[in-house]
């Protein structure tokens, strides 16, 4: 089927800033320097030897009633100067229960949500289907493989036809057989195969991969992986690439509607020039609707869609309630309460009043309290998450709009066909 016969593009009213946090990432990340593969090389040895945090689960039960207010502009700024720094992976070996999972889910990179569609999204785009599966963190050393999830818990232990990731005959590690030898891979495992689908590397026989752009990274993880095919078929897990395409209309199209061979959880769209920065960063957007997922709409936990959106806040020292960004978003702030903790996740209801926007930021927010969010929960949601939620019910973003953005400028003598770079799986 060929994709939609557009003609113009599509403007909406501005609801967030995502597209300026865009424009000062690309700045930050080519200002910033770093150890790239010291952090590489702890990160894998945590991974290795990490204790499995003990997964918690409690009822959400009644809490005492709250009093909330919104939120004033000085508040969001105070706010947005209160970040801290991640913990060093040095230190990550220390940690125990909840922290461990919340280091962990900082190791990753983790997608905004699409809230506007980016500029440049033909030239400056690529965008993949994304296997349905579970998030995880893949590591090769010394003749073994571990993947860990995102809370830390190991999902498997297995010998791989990664380097140093599986044992020789003669008891030393495949690969190199060096010390130094060892891959860091961001994976989705999809259990219906038994694949671990790879949607991005940090590290690659012990070359570190966080300050390369996703265009080097995508072209040296395929190469890589087409070595290696071979020998995975002795092995219980394999290992694939994901189709990688240039974000033109046809390229979008082929990753919404094409034929995979597993189950699809929306688009992943990654900014070409982007390195790989630990925690959410608005250079990798994800997307959703009924046609290429099965989860658009968030569930409450007996599955079912509450009639009113709900959403986990984390309560802070002096009673605002923010989000997991850094910076935070505030979303209201806690009059009086029995809640004395500051870190507790707290759960609302968007009530009637709903959410409303100034010049791209958050004005005011109707929430209902519900209770405490469950332990087992290491971070309050994201903004961006919280967003794509409110829109999906209300006005959301949809293919069309995205193919009608993809449409290539005049200047653009690309030819609309997928990345030279495809990934086959």
């Amino acid at each position: 089927m060929a994709p939609h016969n557009v003609r113009r593009p599509f403007k909406r009213a501005a609801i967030s800033d995502q597209q300026k946090r865009r424009e000062l990432s690309l700045l930050r990340q080519a200002q910033n320097r770093r150890d790239a593969q010291q952090q590489a090389r702890c990160l894998a040895s945590c991974i290795l030897s990490l204790q499995s945090p003990v997964p918690e689960s409690e009822p959400e039960a009644e809490q005492p009633d709250i009093e909330l207010e919104t939120a004033t502009e000085a508040e969001q700024e105070c706010v947005a100067g209160a970040s801290s720094k991640d913990l060093d992976a040095r230190r990550a070996s220390k940690l125990r229960g909840p922290e461990v999972r919340k280091w962990f889910a900082k190791q990753l990179m983790l997608p905004e949500w699409m809230i506007d569609v980016p500029d440049r999204l033909s030239q400056d785009w690529y965008v993949l289907a994304r296997p349905s599966g579970k998030r995880c963190l893949v590591v090769s050393s010394n003749g073994t493989t571990v993947s860990r999830q995102r809370n830390g818990s190991i999902l498997h232990n297995f010998p791989s036809a990664l380097p140093a990731g599986a044992k020789t005959r003669d008891g030393s590690a495949s690969g190199s057989g060096s010390a130094q030898s060892y891959c860091i891979l961001d994976c989705i495992f999809h259990e219906l195969d038994q694949t671990y689908y790879v949607i991005d590397v940090v590290c690659w026989n012990g070359y570190s991969l966080y300050d390369c752009t996703a265009e080097f990274r995508f072209y040296w993880l395929n190469s890589k992986l087409e070595e290696i095919n071979g020998a995975s078929y002795y092995h219980k897990y394999r290992f694939s690439a994901v189709p990688v395409y240039n974000c033109d209309q046809n390229g979008l199209y082929t990753a919404y509607a094409g034929v995979v061979p597993y189950v699809k959880d929306g688009l992943l769209f990654y900014n070409k020039h982007a390195h790989y920065e630990t925690g959410n960063t608005p250079l990798v957007l994800v997307w959703k609707d009924d046609n290429c997922s099965q989860y658009v709409i968030d569930t409450n936990s007996k599955g079912e869609i509450p009639s009113q959106q709900q959403v986990v806040l984390e309560l802070q020292d002096n009673g605002n309630l923010v989000t997991s960004d850094d910076p935070p978003v505030v979303f209201g702030m806690i009059q009086q309460s029995g809640l004395d903790h500051s870190g507790n996740l707290l759960r609302f209801a968007i009530s009637d009043g709903g959410l409303s926007f100034s010049d791209g930021k958050l004005d005011q927010a109707d929430l209902n309290y519900l209770g405490k969010s469950n332990r087992a929960r290491a971070f309050a949601d994201s903004y961006s998450k919280v967003l794509f939620q409110y829109r999906v019910r209300h006005s959301p973003l949809k293919i069309d709009d995205l193919l009608l953005a993809s449409i290539n400028s005049p200047d653009d003598d690309q030819e609309n066909k997928p990345c030279d770079m495809e990934m086959a799986g």
